[in-house]
């Protein structure tokens, strides 16, 4: 069984907890949290505040669930330590000297930073058409207005008052990391596995009429097309995120044990 160190107990930290606990996919070893963390923590697990501590503690592999800070932060120590690193929060990687120097630090401790599918379908079909030549690639993010809240949408579009969907950004997934940096990871993993940050192409959407997040991929390619749409209800203590990005990480660990492994 593989053992664990998490990064961050938010709702997808503690919702890993339960369900790996629940599972038996993994041991957890500890849990990173900042200084002043209150709370019980999820299964007992025990909670260290510094990455020396975590690692001291030879996880097999680190998941990450707290954020680009945390990527930011802790991604390179871990990396060059000779731990891997699962990274959710893929938009970090959209500043190219934080993707340098994470790159940098994983051929350095002979480690693997893992990204997975997240609340998105489709990602093993656009890796696909890459290979044969991609031309062209979308990512359109929907979600209830609660859910932009505070971030830049606020100012873009009157998240209180609309009564229908309003597109508030479109542009590069680059762009869509930076600016909506607890939102739009996903528009980073869709671009790392596809045409790149500056070639593919971002819309967010507010939907009062939407009952979660949907994350849809439209591409094309000289081997044919790809159009695939993920639904799927918030976490419940976070509606910037899907319930669903918890268990595709869960989904990637199963996949690093299996005998007969499928894409996760």
């Amino acid at each position: 069984m593989l053992s664990v160190g998490i990064i961050g107990l938010g709702a997808i930290g503690r919702l890993l907890v339960e369900e790996l606990g629940h599972t038996g996919t993994a041991n957890v070893r500890a849990a990173l949290v900042r200084e002043g963390f209150e709370g019980p923590s999820p299964r007992g697990v025990p909670t260290v505040h510094s990455v020396e501590e975590l690692l001291a503690l030879r996880p097999s592999i680190i998941l990450e669930a707290a954020g680009q800070g945390a990527v930011r932060e802790h991604g390179a120590p871990i990396l060059g330590h000779g731990t891997d690193l699962m990274v959710i929060s893929s938009g970090a990687l959209a500043d190219d000297g934080v993707h340098e120097q994470l790159v940098a630090a994983a051929r350095r401790g002979d480690s693997r930073m893992l990204l997975p599918v997240g609340a998105i379908a489709g990602i093993d079909g656009l890796v696909a058409l890459r290979a044969s030549g991609l031309t062209r690639v979308r990512y359109t993010s929907v979600k209830p207005p609660a859910a932009w809240l505070g971030t830049a949408a606020e100012e873009l579009v009157d998240l209180a008052g609309m009564s229908e969907p309003a597109v508030f950004f479109d542009g590069s997934a680059r762009e869509a990391a930076r600016s909506f940096p607890k939102n739009a990871n996903l528009a980073a993993t869709v671009a790392l596995a596809g045409l790149g940050l500056d070639d593919t192409q971002v819309s967010l959407i507010a939907d009062p009429s939407a009952d979660g997040n949907y994350g849809r991929i439209e591409a094309e390619g000289a081997a044919g097309t790809l159009s695939v749409q993920a639904q799927g209800p918030a976490a419940d203590a976070n509606p910037k995120t899907s319930t669903v990005t918890a268990f595709s990480m869960i989904a990637s660990l199963q996949s690093l044990q299996a005998t007969l492994v499928l894409p996760a």
